[in-house]
C-alpha cells in the first residue's frame, strides 16, 4: 500500500510540481499551506488541500498521514530578511512545533527541505555534509538550526534534512527570481541577460530531480536520518548566461555585485544511495522557453517572491 504524505507548502515552486508527481504515482496528498501565493495545483480526488498557516498546525491536521514533506518557509535571502524576526519564527519556531505534532500524530517520516546554502561562501570543489556549516544570512542561518532541531528528534521519528541547490525549471506556481529562470526569462523577454558579477559559483538541480529527490527518500524510509545534499550542476553565473545564450539569442550586459555567495554542494552521498539524476539546466531551460512559447508562462508579481510580498505587506500576508 502506497503511504499517504502531506506536503507542507505544497501549492508553492516545488510544492506544486511535487504533488501532480505524486498524484500520478497513485499516492494520496494532503497540502497545508497559506496560499500566499495562490493555489496552480489541480483537483484531484486524491488531493486534500487545507489553507493553514503552519504555525497554527496540530497534530489532528496530520492524523492518518504517514509522511510529512515539509516545505513551507520564507524562502530565499532577500526575503527572509525583510523580516528576520518573522523568518525564525516561521522557519525555525514552526518547524521545532510541527515535529512535535507529527511525532503525536504518529507520523512515520519527516522529510525537511533545507538549502544547500547552509555552507556558506566555500572555495572547496567538494563540498560535501562533512563540512562545517558557516551560513551567512538570515535565511541560511535559519535553515541550518532547524535542521539541528528536527535531528534532535531522531530517535522518534524518521528525519531526513534534504539540502537542494538552487532549483530550476518550469512550474505552474512560477519562480522567476532564481537564477536560472530570471536569466532565461530575461533572454526571452528583453534579448538581454543581466549578471551581477558572474564568477560566482552556484549548484543548480532541475525541478523534476528535486522532487524525484523527494520520492526518493519517501520509498526509501529505512535510510538513516541525517542530511543529504541534492545538487548535480556547479556552474558559474557568466556559464549559465552563455548556456541560455546559444538557446535564445540574447546580450550579456555585466553589472557589479554585492552578493559574496560562491559555493559548490557535492552530492556523492546521495548517489551513493542509489539516486541517479535524470535532469539537467538544459532540460530547465528548454522547459521555460516551451512554455513561454506556449502562453503557459508569463510575468506575474506573485512569481517574484520579495517583489510580492513588498507589494502587499508581508505583515498583512501572514495573518
Amino acid at each position: 500500500m502506497l503511504k499517504k504524505i502531506i506536503i507542507l507548502g505544497g501549492c508553492g515552486y516545488i510544492g506544486t510540481k511535487l504533488t501532480e508527481f505524486l498524484l500520478n504515482l497513485g499516492y494520496k496528498v494532503k497540502i497545508i499551506d497559506t496560499q500566499w501565493y495562490g493555489n496552480y495545483t489541480v483537483k484531484n480526488k486524491n488531493l486534500v488541500i487545507l489553507k493553514k498557516d503552519i504555525r497554527k498546525v496540530t497534530n489532528k491536521d496530520l492524523q492518518n498521514y504517514h509522511i510529512v514533506v515539509h516545505l513551507a518557509n520564507i524562502a530565499n535571502d532577500p526575503s527572509a530578511e525583510l523580516n528576520p524576526n518573522l523568518s525564525w519564527e516561521i522557519n525555525v519556531l514552526a518547524s521545532y512545533q510541527l515535529v512535535n505534532e507529527a511525532i503525536k500524530a504518529k507520523i512515520e517520516q519527516f522529510i525537511y527541505a533545507s538549502s544547500g546554502s547552509v555552507y556558506g561562501v566555500k572555495k572547496e570543489k567538494k563540498v560535501t555534509e562533512a563540512l562545517s556549516l558557516l551560513p551567512i544570512s538570515t535565511y541560511n542561518k535559519t535553515k541550518m538550526i532547524a535542521e539541528r532541531v528536527l535531528l534532535s528528534f531522531k530517535d522518534k521519528i524518521k528525519i531526513h534534512c534534504i539540502r537542494p541547490a538552487t532549483v530550476c525549471g518550469y512550474s505552474p506556481k512560477m519562480r522567476l527570481d532564481l537564477s536560472v529562470n530570471l536569466l532565461t526569462y530575461q533572454a526571452l523577454t528583453k534579448k538581454k541577460i543581466i549578471i551581477l558579477g558572474g564568477k560566482q559559483m552556484r549548484p543548480n538541480i532541475n525541478i523534476l530531480d528535486i522532487i524525484r529527490v523527494f520520492e526518493f527518500f519517501i520509498k526509501n524510509k529505512k535510510i538513516e536520518s541525517g542530511c543529504y545534499n541534492a545538487g548535480f550542476e556547479n556552474m558559474s553565473i557568466l556559464e549559465i548566461a552563455k548556456i541560455i545564450q546559444k538557446k535564445i539569442p540574447s546580450k550579456i550586459i555585466f553589472r557589479k555585485s554585492n552578493d559574496p555567495r560562491s559555493y559548490r554542494i557535492d552530492s556523492s552521498k546521495l548517489i551513493n544511495l542509489g539516486f541517479k539524476p535524470m535532469y539537467n539546466i538544459h532540460n530547465a531551460i528548454d522547459a521555460i522557453i516551451d512554455n513561454f512559447n506556449n502562453g503557459r508562462l508569463s510575468r506575474k508579481k506573485n512569481f517574484f517572491n520579495v517583489e510580492f510580498i513588498k507589494s502587499k505587506n508581508i505583515n498583512n500576508i501572514i495573518k
